[in-house]
């Protein structure tokens, strides 16, 4: 050999020089990849073109909505054989009879409206002390007939303003 000249290492023939080191995670994958392409391989559909899919689908649904409507029938079938277009009954309508309250007169001073006060004095629940509450109602008096300091009876009635909801029943003592 001469001084310019540097070994060259030859490869035995059929060997391919090997990377440094190849990571574990890199051979997992590979041998993964290989298994899913057999797998794919082994359950490969035929090609379809988008129509034969649609087909397909449209079939399938249309059995689908065949089978729920003979199990529909089966049900009502079961639940009564002679109850022909017999369902739940409408709800009937619901009748309540209006509030009356005992109360106060407050104001009488705008024309066909009294503020009427009602007290409620009532046991607290967990406490049992009593609770007195107040509270002002507006009631229409169509003929003015109540006068401050008068005990009325009122009865709840529609809405006839924004915050009338009552109507005067009857003057049942005088102011004196």
């Amino acid at each position: 050999m001469a001084d310019d000249e540097t070994p060259e290492i030859e490869d035995s023939p059929g060997e391919t020089p090997a990377p440094a080191a190849e990571p574990a995670a890199t051979k997992q994958s590979a041998r993964e990849d290989r298994a899913r392409l057999e797998h794919a391989a082994k359950s490969q559909r035929p090609a379809r073109t988008p129509e034969q899919r649609d087909a397909e689908r449209r079939e399938l649904r249309r059995a689908k909505a065949l089978a729920r409507t003979r199990r529909r029938a089966q049900e009502k079938a079961k639940k009564g054989a002679g109850d022909k277009g017999v369902g739940t009954p409408p709800a009937e309508p619901k009748v309540s009879t209006p509030q009356l309250r005992t109360g106060t007169v407050v104001s009488a001073k705008p024309d066909k409206t009294i503020v009427v006060r009602i007290d409620v004095a009532r046991r607290h629940r967990r406490y049992q002390k009593i609770v007195r509450s107040t509270n002002k109602l507006h009631v229409h008096d169509e003929t003015n007939d109540a006068n401050e300091g008068d005990l009325v009876r009122v009865v709840e009635s529609r809405p006839l303003s924004r915050t009338k909801r009552w109507k005067l029943v009857e003057v049942l003592e005088r102011a004196k």
